[in-house]
């Protein structure tokens, strides 16, 4: 089974969108998205998928989560639940699955991911209405960051940060 990664874009305080958009669209972290998921499954909720102008992310297998048995969009495919999702990348050749949001589908996955891919913005957005789940404490270990990017008129501070799920030994018997 290849690893379960969550690649997100999250501030101080948990938000992750407002009004089914980003909250900050900031370039690197846009090239940083793209060049990781880039030839990987991508699994997303509807609603996400509707935000995408251009509708699915090419390069990419487009996988979208919904209760909708009839929602069809081209160059999507579709599940019912994230385990099915997860179930359809069984063998993928990239070893990667990117599970890209939105705030429930972040927490309906967030039990099964291997590594959390996180842009850590250091801002507080009052004014968001999606969040990302909490991350229990302990139940990961930082193996990558950056240092802090210095703020500019439009982007504030940020990092990027990959964490890895601590395995006790009975979680990897």
């Amino acid at each position: 089974m290849p690893e379960i990664h969550i690649i997100a874009a999250v501030a101080r305080n948990g938000a992750i969108g407002r009004r089914g958009d980003l909250l900050f669209h900031i370039s690197a972290d846009l090239r940083r998205f793209k060049s990781l998921t880039m030839g990987c499954p991508i699994i997303m909720g509807r609603k996400t998928f509707e935000s995408f102008p251009k509708g699915a992310l090419p390069g990419r297998r487009n996988i979208v989560v919904t209760r909708d048995s009839g929602y069809s969009r081209p160059g999507i495919e579709t599940a019912g639940s994230i385990r099915e999702a997860v179930a359809m990348c069984d063998g993928a050749d990239t070893g990667r699955i990117y599970i890209i949001g939105g705030g429930e589908i972040y927490r309906q996955s967030i039990h099964l991911a291997d590594v959390l891919d996180l842009t850590e913005i250091d801002a507080d957005v009052t004014d968001a209405d999606t969040f990302f789940p909490p991350v229990p404490p302990g139940a990961w270990t930082e193996t990558e960051s950056t240092q802090y990017v210095v703020a500019t008129d439009t982007t504030p501070p940020y990092r990027f940060t990959t964490f890895r799920r601590v395995r006790t030994q009975d979680q990897s018997l």
